[in-house]
């Protein structure tokens, strides 16, 4: 570029007009840079030469690229077929669909809609408790107008309500009663999950054991990749962990927020939707895996109780605003109780795979909303109503 004049190399330095001199101005291209070059034949032959051998690497470059990443990159959902939690899966590779709709779910017209009961089980008086869930594909109605095909645990959303004490001994079994690979994760359990938490293949079984180190409200999900798949078609609920002293006897519910992100009904079954789950922009929430469900069927106490709410988010995603309207909350424990508790609180975030405790006096008698007080999500369909009775 010697050869230039001072105005052209003005105009190649700084990309402006010929008056500019800004020397931190963003350079033309080299493809500018040729057009601004004063013409004569032998300069515009040698010009040409240099434009098309520019051309044919540009071309060279993009065609690289786009082979590359056609190689490299799989079709959505990307499934390098490990558990995140884990980094040598044993399961073989097995196709993932890119939504819940396999071959195991059809048709949901007669599928009923039904009330998932909050109330918190009783303990066990044995010091081992013994679960066996199945992962299956089923239809699933969660709202008069819309089933879902659901990847479960139990054949529900969410999964059993799981209720120990801290260092009882949880032996667990899962059976894969599925088409795909599906697998367990405790967020109570302090485990290699390279080991317990490995995914399982379809017609078979896996078992391991843990002492839950802590209490609190704990997720459980799967973990099989991509667990943002698995999490957000239903294969998630919740563990409630007693601390050694028990807390005040309570009126105790749990309550697990999740998202959906559906797409077009097929068959009358609408299918979770990968592609909408990585954009992170839900078409419903619920509690409990029905949006709204506690409007229709409130939650019902009696004045003078204290009411323990156990909340848990699967999220897969978003947090959970917990608030109840008319109401705050006397105590919040944010881990292990009881030594984790916070005072009068209004509103506290749940984070995604995140569990606390919320506790309140039921002194005033009322309708009582509780809600994701991320409006936006509540309006969707975390919401509901805690009725104190006389």
């Amino acid at each position: 570029m010697a050869d230039l004049p001072e105005h052209s190399l003005s105009l190649v330095r700084s990309g402006g007009d010929a008056t500019s001199t800004d020397a931190n101005a963003e350079p033309l291209s080299e493809l500018a840079a040729i057009s601004l070059r004063p013409r004569n034949r032998r300069r515009f032959l040698a010009e040409a030469s240099a434009l098309a051998t520019f051309l044919a690497a540009c071309t060279r470059s993009k065609t690289v690229s786009q082979k590359s990443d056609t190689t490299n990159a799989p079709a959505v959902p990307a499934h390098s077929n490990l558990n995140p939690d884990s980094r040598t899966d044993t399961a073989l590779r097995h196709a993932m669909p890119a939504s819940s709709s396999t071959a195991a779910i059809t048709g949901g017209g007669n599928v009923g809609l039904h009330r998932f009961d909050p109330v918190l089980p009783p303990v066990s008086s044995a010091r081992t408790t013994q679960l066996h869930f199945t992962a299956k594909e089923t239809p699933l109605r969660v709202r008069e107008d819309t089933v879902v095909a659901a990847w479960t645990f139990e054949g529900d959303i969410p999964g059993p309500i799981v209720h120990v004490r801290q260092g009882d001994t949880v032996e667990f079994t899962l059976t894969n009663a599925g088409s795909i690979p599906h697998s367990m994760d405790f967020h109570a359990a302090q485990l290699n999950p390279k080991v317990a938490f490995r995914s399982v293949l379809p017609g078979q079984s896996l078992t391991f054991s843990y002492k839950p180190r802590y209490s609190g409200a704990f997720l459980y999900h799967c973990g099989t990749a991509p667990v943002l798949m698995h999490i957000g078609s239903g294969m998630f609920g919740a563990l409630v962990v007693d601390p050694p002293t028990p807390l005040r006897r309570a009126k105790e519910f749990v309550l697990v927020q999740n998202e959906f992100y559906l797409g077009p009904p097929q068959n009358g079954v609408a299918p979770f939707d990968y592609n909408k789950m990585l954009a992170t922009l839900p078409d419903l929430f619920a509690f409990n895996g029905r949006p709204a469900q506690y409007l229709a069927a409130p939650i019902r106490v009696k004045r003078g109780d204290l009411v323990r709410f156990y909340v848990v988010n699967a999220g897969p995603t978003h947090p959970c605003a917990f608030h109840v309207v008319g109401e705050q909350f006397d105590t919040v424990y944010l881990g292990a109780p009881p030594a984790s508790a916070i005072h009068g609180v209004q509103t506290f975030d749940v984070p995604a795979g995140g569990g606390m405790i919320f506790e309140l006096q039921a002194d005033v008698p009322g309708e009582f909303v509780f809600v994701n007080h991320a409006f936006g999500h509540g309006q969707k369909g975390a919401i509901g109503v805690l009725v104190v009775e006389e």
